[in-house]
C-alpha cells in the first residue's frame, strides 16, 4: 500500500479564542471540509467515504449536509488525539482496496467557547479515558484533567533521566517562535522567552501554564484518494507512505504500568518505518502531537529520533527549530497555533511537502511524519512523502 494513497485536499477555518466563533461545531467542520474538497478539485457529491473525529460528528450528518449521495465507507477511530493520524492509514486502506474513492477526514470543535473540562466530567463520565478506573480511582481524588494525568509521566522521566524544566521550556519557546512565522496562529504576534515560560504559574507539577496546549475554536479537514485517481486532479498530491497505531498496556490506567514510558507510539513507530522502508534519519520534519511539552519530548524518543532519556538534550540548542536538525511543528502546533485535535498537523505537513509553507518552509522537504497522542497514551504515526 506504500505510496498508493495520497492526500489531495486540505482545508481550515480561522482559529480563535473568544466567547463564540459564530459557528456550531458541525458548521466549523463543514466549512473546513468544503474547503478541502474544493482544493482537491472535487465536488462534495464525489465524496463517498467519511471518517469523523470521535464524539464530534457522525458520517450521516456530514453526508446529508454536504450532499454525499453515494456514501460507501464510514468509520471512526476511537483513539482521541491519535485519531487523525490513525485515520489516514484507514482511509488509505479504503481507497486502495476499492471500499471508497475519495475519503473525507474532518475534525473541529468549539474547544474554547464550548464545554470546559469540569463540565465534561460532570456531564459525561464515559468521556473520560480509563472508564471505570478513572471513575473509581482518579476522579474521587481530584485526578480529573489531562495536565494531571500526563504530569506523572513527565515527573517520572525527570526522576529517572534528570530531565529539566528548562528543556520542557525549550519546546514551548520553539512552538511560540514558529507561531510568529504563521499568521494563522492564535499566538502570532505574541512572542515568548524562556524566562516568560519559567515565570508562568504551576498547574500540575511539573506542568506550568505554558506547558499546556491552547483551547481553541476551529476545524481542519483533509481528503484522501488513490494515487491513480490523484493523477486526474489539479493539485499537488502528497503520498501516504505508511501509517500505524497502537495502545499502551493497560490502556485504561497510567500509574501501574510496568513501563510508564511505553505508549501506543512505541508500538506503532517501528511498524510504520518498516512498512515505509525508511528510518527516522530519513525524516526532514516532524509534526508531533503537542498536547503538553513533555509529550513532544517523549514522542521524539519513542519514535526513535533519540534514545529514551535523551529527549531533554535533543530539544535544546535549536535542534527542533526551523533550520535545525529536525524542525518540529513549524506552524506552532497545539501549543501556539491552535488545538484542532491534531488535524492541523496533517495540514501543515502537506503544506511543507508541497513547498507552500511560505516564511516557515523547511528547505527541500521530501519526507515528514505526523504523530497523534490520545486518551491515556494511545499513539499513531503517518509517514508522508512529496
Amino acid at each position: 500500500m506504500a505510496g498508493q494513497a495520497c492526500i489531495v485536499g486540505i482545508g481550515e477555518t480561522d482559529y480563535c479564542r473568544k466567547p463564540g466563533s459564530g459557528m456550531s461545531q458541525l458548521g466549523l467542520q463543514l466549512t473546513a471540509a468544503v474547503r478541502a474538497i474544493r482544493e482537491a478539485g472535487l465536488e462534495p457529491a464525489e465524496i463517498d467515504g467519511i471518517m469523523p473525529f470521535p464524539n464530534l460528528g457522525r458520517a450521516e450528518e456530514f453526508a446529508a449536509n454536504l450532499g454525499c449521495e453515494n456514501l460507501r465507507f464510514a468509520a471512526t477511530v476511537h483513539m482521541g488525539g491519535a485519531a487523525p493520524a490513525a485515520s489516514l492509514q484507514a482511509a488509505a486502506a479504503a481507497v486502495t482496496s476499492g471500499m471508497a474513492s475519495h475519503v473525507l477526514l474532518p475534525a473541529g470543535w468549539n474547544g474554547y467557547s464550548g464545554a470546559r473540562v469540569r463540565q465534561t466530567v460532570a456531564q459525561d463520565l464515559a468521556s473520560i479515558p480509563g472508564g471505570a478506573i478513572a471513575r473509581d480511582y482518579y476522579l474521587p481524588f481530584g485526578f480529573t484533567a489531562p495536565p494531571q494525568w500526563y504530569s506523572v509521566i513527565a515527573r517520572r522521566h525527570m526522576h529517572e533521566f534528570g530531565t529539566k524544566p528548562e528543556q520542557l521550556g525549550a519546546i514551548a519557546v520553539t512552538m511560540r517562535k514558529h507561531a510568529q512565522l504563521n499568521p494563522r496562529a492564535v499566538m502570532h504576534g505574541k512572542p515568548m522567552t524562556l524566562d516568560d515560560y519559567l515565570a508562568s504559574p504551576m498547574l500540575a507539577d511539573p506542568y506550568r501554564f505554558f506547558d499546556c496546549c491552547l483551547e481553541t475554536d476551529g476545524a481542519a479537514a483533509v481528503v484522501v484518494t488513490s494515487a491513480e485517481r490523484a493523477r486526474d486532479l489539479p493539485g499537488k498530491p502528497i503520498a501516504i507512505l505508511s501509517g500505524a497505531c497502537g495502545q499502551p498496556y493497560p490502556a485504561d490506567e497510567i500509574t501501574n504500568r510496568e513501563d510508564i514510558f511505553r505508549t501506543g507510539l512505541t508500538i506503532a513507530a517501528p511498524e510504520a518505518f518498516a512498512k515505509a522502508g525508511i528510518t527516522p534519519g530519513d525524516v526532514d520534519f516532524a509534526m508531533i502531537y503537542d498536547c503538553f511539552t513533555f509529550e513532544v519530548l517523549q514522542q521524539l524518543e519513542e519514535v526513535g529520533f533519540c534514545k529514551r532519556g535523551e529527549g531533554g538534550s535533543f530539544v535544546e540548542g535549536g535542534r527542533i527549530e526551523l533550520g535545525g536538525e529536525l524542525p518540529v511543528n513549524t506552524h506552532g502546533g497545539l501549543l501556539s497555533e491552535a488545538h484542532v485535535l491534531g488535524m492541523s498537523h496533517i495540514v501543515e505537513a502537506v503544506r511543507q511537502l508541497r513547498g507552500e509553507a511560505e516564511g516557515r518552509q523547511v528547505e527541500n522537504a521530501e519526507i515528514g511524519i505526523v504523530t497523534g497522542w490520545g486518551d491515556f497514551g494511545d499513539g499513531s504515526i503517518a509517514i508522508l512523502r512529496r
